[in-house]
C-alpha cells in the first residue's frame, strides 16, 4: 500500500469554556509542493480571510488531522458512527460551529501522518458532501435572509438552486453573472419543478444585482477578474455575501 508522510502548519480551533477551562482543537494542514493549485491557494488564503465554512465540495479546512480534548469532544457530541460513507469529521465540525467554536492558524509543524489510497475518506461521495453543505448553508444563513442572489448563472449556481428546499428557492431573486451569453437569455427555467407555470429566475449582470449574494464562483481562476468585480461592490463578507464554491 503506497502512502505519503504529511507535515505542515496547523490550525487550532478556539472553543467556548467548558468545565475545566478553554478547550482547543488542532488541525494539521498539508502544504506539500505536489498538491493541487486549489489546495495550496486555500491554505495560503486561510491566513488572510475569514474561515470558509460553506464550501460546496472539498473540505472546509484542507487535509485535516484533528486533535481535541476529551471534554470538548464529549461536549460537542462525539462522532456520528453511521458507517462507511459518512463524513463524520464534517458533521463534527458543524456541531463545533453550532456550539460557538472558532478557528485560528498555528504556523508550525505539529504532526506527521500517513495518507493512502485506502483511507476511509475516499468512501464519502461528493453528493453526500454536497447535501450536508447545502443543508448547513440553509440552516446558518439562508433561513435568516428574506431574499438573495446567486452569483453564477452556470452549472454550479443552477445546481445550488435546484438543491435548495422549496421555501428557500422562493427567496432567490436572480442569478447574476458576467457572461453575456447567459445574461442575454434573460432567465433560467427550473424545468424539474412541478409548479405551473414553471419558475423562471432572471439572469442579470452582477452590477445590476442586489445583495445579499451566495457566490458559487471558484476563486483564483480568472486572473483576479472575479475578485476585482467583487471588491468593486464594497460588500462585507459574512453580511452581504458568503462563498459557496
Amino acid at each position: 500500500m503506497s502512502s505519503v508522510n504529511l507535515c505542515s502548519p496547523a490550525i487550532y480551533w478556539d472553543t467556548v469554556t467548558v468545565k475545566s477551562g478553554d478547550m482547543f482543537l488542532i488541525i494539521c494542514k498539508e502544504k506539500m509542493a505536489s498538491l493541487s493549485r486549489t489546495l495550496k491557494k486555500k491554505n495560503a488564503r486561510f491566513r488572510e480571510r475569514a474561515l470558509e465554512v460553506f464550501t460546496s465540495h472539498g473540505p472546509t479546512v484542507i487535509m485535516p488531522t484533528w486533535f481535541v480534548s476529551r471534554e470538548w469532544y464529549c461536549h460537542v457530541g462525539q462522532f456520528v458512527e453511521d458507517g462507511t460513507g459518512t463524513p463524520e469529521d464534517l458533521l463534527f465540525f458543524y456541531e463545533h460551529l453550532r456550539k460557538d467554536g472558532g478557528v485560528h492558524r498555528v504556523n508550525e509543524c505539529l504532526l506527521q501522518y500517513r495518507y493512502h489510497e485506502k483511507a476511509a475518506t475516499h468512501s464519502v461521495s461528493e453528493e453526500t458532501i454536497w447535501k450536508h453543505r447545502v443543508n448547513f448553508l440553509e440552516e446558518r444563513v439562508l433561513q435568516h435572509w428574506a431574499s438573495f442572489t446567486i452569483w453564477n448563472a452556470g452549472k454550479q449556481g443552477r445546481k445550488l438552486y435546484r438543491s435548495l428546499a422549496p421555501s428557500t428557492r422562493n427567496k432567490v431573486m436572480a442569478f447574476c453573472d458576467v457572461d453575456e451569453k447567459k445574461i442575454s437569455k434573460g432567465f433560467y427555467t427550473y424545468e424539474d419543478s412541478e409548479e405551473r407555470p414553471k419558475p423562471k429566475i432572471p439572469v442579470i449582470h452582477y452590477q445590476d444585482a442586489k445583495p445579499p449574494f451566495i457566490i458559487c464562483v471558484k476563486l483564483d481562476l480568472t486572473g483576479g477578474g472575479f475578485e476585482e468585480n467583487l471588491k468593486s461592490l464594497n460588500l462585507k463578507e459574512g453580511v452581504d455575501f458568503y462563498h459557496f464554491n
